[in-house]
């Protein structure tokens, strides 16, 4: 009895160094993305992918046919929507790194447009994880991406008045 206990262990273990193997650059660079912070420095992002991978772990052997990637990549998105919602009080006053190529996004157009775009996840899945109409998540995606594709000038420059003319 132990030692099949002690040879699921090691399958599971063996498993999942598997899938971490393949699955964690992609996470991390998601996590990265989503923290936006730079992707050199990112400490906040490697401890959202530990917890993630740690809460996949736990839930490895009730997997049964999920896909272990869905499970992290969920667990990463909501566990960022809530540490946004209760480190900043709301998804909209976060500050990113300026480096990040989505700086001039909030929380949660960060996180719509990375779960749509980066990830590929369906619009009506994304709206079920985030308990956002379908409607909005297509509007705050649509605005999340035209704000990447042009971002917001800076003051528009002062008009040059023409030198007054000497009087002699």
């Amino acid at each position: 009895m132990r030692e099949r206990h002690a040879s699921r262990g090691a399958r599971r273990a063996r498993e999942f160094e598997a899938f971490v193997a393949g699955a964690a650059g992609r996470l991390l660079h998601t996590a990265t993305l989503l923290t936006g912070e730079a992707p050199a420095d990112n400490p906040r992002a490697r401890r959202l992918l530990a917890l993630s991978l740690a809460h996949t772990y736990a839930a490895w052997d009730r997997l049964r046919g999920e896909d272990p990637y869905d499970h992290a990549r969920r667990h990463l998105a909501t566990r960022f929507a809530h540490g946004a919602w209760h480190h900043y009080g709301g998804l909209g006053r976060a500050r990113p790194h300026p480096e990040s190529p989505l700086a001039a996004l909030g929380p949660q157009e960060r996180l719509i447009l990375v779960l749509r775009l980066y990830e590929g996840v369906a619009e009506e899945q994304t709206a079920a994880l985030l308990g956002l109409p379908r409607e909005r998540v297509r509007a705050i995606c649509d605005r999340a991406t035209a704000t990447v594709l042009h971002p917001p000038r800076g003051p528009a420059p002062a008009p040059v008045r023409p030198a007054a003319k000497a009087t002699a």
